[in-house]
């Protein structure tokens, strides 16, 4: 993974650090410490980051909207 694609992972989960429990706030903090500190995460850590991710971050369903930018039929 690269710099770039943890950077945006830890900025999203940042929205969510409310809702986390204490070992995922922990785990949360050395991620974001490492980050700073420009360490490459390891394959464990990285692991972590992605289940933290795909456990709090739900991408929003954009087809609700599509009817409010439809042409209207006359």
């Amino acid at each position: 993974m690269s710099f770039r694609d943890q950077q945006k992972y830890l900025d999203e989960l940042r929205k969510y650090e409310k809702k986390f429990d204490h070992a995922e706030l922990e785990d949360y903090k050395m991620f974001v410490k490492m980050h700073k500190d420009e360490e490459e995460f390891d394959s464990i850590s990285l692991q972590r980051l992605t289940e933290l991710y795909e456990k709090y971050y739900k991408p929003v369903d954009r087809h609700k909207y599509d009817s409010f930018f439809k042409k209207k039929d006359e």
